[in-house]
């Protein structure tokens, strides 16, 4: 790597060409951020930083950072060093994931795209020194349908927040007094097991299927209005089928795990939306618990209200996911195994491994019998 003069503006500095051809740019940090939050403990960010760009040699020497290689490489090396000292000018800490998150965003939208900084500094909401913000694009471009349209369907695989999003967003609009109640429903269906009677009130019956969402509130609110909330209807967490009949007018309502209902259901649903109302229905669809022939409502829905205005269908995938790494490789792992077996059955049948069958073919090959018989 070659040592060339450097215009350095706003502590980056324009690349110039390097003895190779390639271009080389210094990049100087300033002193009030501190290099071990910019490069991490034992620079673990920068490792991250370094495995993003395998085609760039990046060297750290004091205060300043030297990007090596392609132009196009290297002055994505100098945004992502810009957007990461803007995260950290917010007061946000760098994590890994962060950073990897960072570097695909800027890699996919390109110098017009939005700013990661932007997308990781999004506050919805804040409490007891937790703040929920959207940690992905797809999220951010989530919250946002959020906040424009009446209706916003979000789909998408485990992990990727769809749920978790959407409570924020409620919480946050009664907080606002945009709405005067939260309502949270699911459909009371099995995930492939069979409970059988379960003791108890109707209510107990039934808060197994809520849980998640009861769990979500907790995180959101202070535990300790959660049951006056609840009592005084503020807040109203029901199974689906209490939906039906109703009218629901000033309310924020969440329909979670939407797949799992029937287009019947889903019908029913949407048309007790009121006035002044916002709705926001989440679910999986490959993750469907309906008995067998039963058509998912949400897959439905997706061919009858596409082009109707005011509705949204935001679609989150793998590259989503906010739980453990894992969970998004398994989540492509089964889709690879969806999408080939769904290959196998539409294959046309010349193309299908042929059956043996006995026949006059086989009953040929056959050795003969002697009918002949011994005296």
């Amino acid at each position: 790597m070659s040592d060339t003069s450097q215009t350095r503006t706003n502590g980056r500095s324009r690349p110039e060409p390097a003895d190779d051809g390639r271009v080389s740019a210094r990049i100087v940090i300033p002193e009030k951020h501190p290099m071990v939050t910019l490069l991490g403990t034992a620079d673990s960010l920068l490792r991250v930083i370094e495995h993003g760009f395998p085609a760039a040699d990046i060297h750290v020497r004091g205060n300043e950072v030297t990007a090596t290689g392609d132009r196009a490489e290297v002055a994505l090396v100098q945004r992502l060093f810009t957007e990461m000292m803007l995260v950290l000018r917010t007061g946000q800490p760098l994590t890994e994931d962060a950073v990897e998150r960072s570097i695909a965003m800027l890699r996919e939208e390109g110098p017009d795209g939005p700013a990661p900084s932007e997308v990781f500094t999004a506050n919805i909401l804040s409490n007891r020194g937790r703040t929920i913000r959207p940690k992905t694009l797809n999220q951010q471009r989530y919250v946002d349908a959020i906040d424009k349209h009446t209706i916003v369907f979000g789909l998408g695989p485990a992990g990727t927040g769809k749920t978790y999003l959407a409570m924020a967003k409620a919480v946050q609009a009664l907080q606002a007094k945009e709405v005067n109640r939260i309502i949270l429903t699911r459909p009371a269906v099995e995930a492939g097991e069979r409970l059988g009677f379960l003791p108890g009130t109707l209510y107990e019956k039934i808060d197994p299927y809520l849980r998640p969402l009861y769990d979500a509130l907790h995180d959101m609110m202070d535990p300790d209005s959660i049951p006056r909330l609840m009592a005084a209807g503020t807040i109203e967490v029901a199974p689906l089928a209490y939906m039906r009949g109703r009218t629901l007018n000033d309310a924020f309502i969440i329909l979670d795990e939407a797949q799992n209902t029937s287009p019947e259901q889903m019908k029913m649903f949407l048309t007790r939306l009121g006035f002044n109302s916002r709705v926001v229905v989440t679910g999986d669809t490959s993750q469907i618990d309906l008995p067998g022939g039963t058509r998912s409502g949400l897959k439905v829905v997706q061919e009858i209200l596409a082009d109707v205005p005011d509705i949204h269908f935001s679609v989150l995938t793998s590259t989503d996911v906010v739980r453990h790494k894992l969970v998004g490789r398994i989540v492509d792992a089964y889709e690879r195994w969806d999408a080939r077996q769904e290959a196998e059955q539409n294959a046309p049948l010349d193309r299908k491994p042929a059956q043996r069958r006995p026949g006059k073919a086989a009953a040929a090959r056959a050795p003969r019998q002697s009918h002949r018989t011994e005296s």
